[in-house]
């Protein structure tokens, strides 16, 4: 299962959350973990995170807070995870070069990085405002039923081989 870890979650969450709220509005770490529910040491991590990647502003001083940095439907989701886990790809070895022994052996290299590339591309098409807003549902490929009736019994296939 493909997944990201949970501070990246939260600041999604966070960053919806911002999002949501008028652009005036100033959000301490405080008032967004006592909203979205988070423990405040882990949104005050994720808020610095994001505000030194670009995501979010920081205002200090009595009405200081974190806004957007930029509008909420220029932000995209690939944007928040680069943010806070680094680059997006399906295997290690996508992204990175070298961290495996098989990489040059490997016979799924290639297309982990076609995986990798749609993966990056899927979520760099999924805006922060999207988020905020009921998205069309996407219809999955059910090939199940083909798949089942393509494969035939051994004997059908190659006669004589058993």
């Amino acid at each position: 299962m493909f997944r990201l870890n949970k501070l990246t979650d939260y600041g999604i969450v966070l960053m919806a959350h911002v999002a949501r709220s008028p652009e005036e509005t100033p959000h301490t770490a405080r008032s967004l973990a006592k909203e979205t529910r988070l423990p405040l040491p882990t949104v005050g991590k994720i808020l610095r995170q994001l505000s030194e990647r670009g995501l979010l502003s920081s205002h200090r001083g009595t009405k200081g807070g974190y806004n957007l940095a930029r509008e909420a439907r220029s932000i995209t989701v690939a944007e928040i995870i680069l943010a806070l886990e680094g680059p997006i790809g399906f295997t290690e070895c996508s992204v990175f070069k070298g961290l495996c022994n098989m990489e040059r052996s490997c016979a799924i290299k290639s297309n982990s990085q076609i995986i990798g590339d749609a993966l990056r591309d899927a979520l760099d098409h999924v805006s922060l405002s999207d988020l905020n807003h009921k998205m069309a549902h996407h219809e999955r490929k059910h090939e199940q039923e083909h798949l089942v009736s393509s494969i035939q019994p051994a004997s059908t296939v190659a006669e004589g081989v058993r």
